[in-house]
């Protein structure tokens, strides 16, 4: 997860460059991936791809409140339940399962005045995919670092380098050879 090093309206504005030394200034941010991956973290319209979309409830049903059951799972990815949402301790988890360390008070007032929460201020599905939207169209790279942080490739495949997800998932990459 992108660590709100930038303040959300900044990243929210587009204005600054966020890396301006990248040698490819034709290429649109979420669009960088290799062709032959197969894969944008971005569609043509600048929205999130499905793909991405996937890994993103993947991630986020690890988190949410109520869990999902086992029957809530879409080709071995979890899916997070009708109303889902991040509790603070869950948030928690997630900042520290994507970047060592939960979030500071200031990041987590941000995501509740910027993001879609419930009205307890939980950060709902639709938040979690506001937060890597505008954090893909900013700095693809970040979001890619999220994703190997929670086990996913750069074919967006669950490829296990978290043992809770291997445990869970399957279709899993386990590095043992038969």
């Amino acid at each position: 997860m992108y660590k709100m090093h930038r303040d959300i309206e900044e990243l929210r504005s587009g204005n600054q460059s966020p890396r301006p030394e990248t040698p490819e200034p034709d290429s649109r941010q979420g669009r960088r991936n290799a062709p032959e991956a197969g894969v944008q973290l971005l569609d043509d319209d600048g929205a999130i791809s499905t793909q991405l979309e996937s890994c993103l409830k993947h991630i986020f049903a690890k988190y949410c409140t109520p869990k999902p059951s086992p029957t809530e799972r879409n080709d071995a990815f979890l899916e997070p339940p009708e109303g889902a949402y991040l509790s603070p301790e869950g948030l928690d988890a997630w900042a520290r399962d994507t970047n060592g360390t939960p979030f500071d008070d200031a990041t987590k007032e941000e995501l509740l005045m910027f993001m879609d929460v419930t009205e307890d201020g939980g950060l709902t599905f639709k938040g979690f995919t506001q937060v890597y939207q505008l954090q893909t169209e900013n700095d693809e790279e970040e979001t890619w670092r999220d994703l190997s942080a929670h086990g996913f490739d750069r074919t967006l495949r669950l490829v296990a380098t978290r043992r809770e997800d291997a445990d869970n998932d399957p279709r899993a990459i386990t590095g043992s050879s038969s």
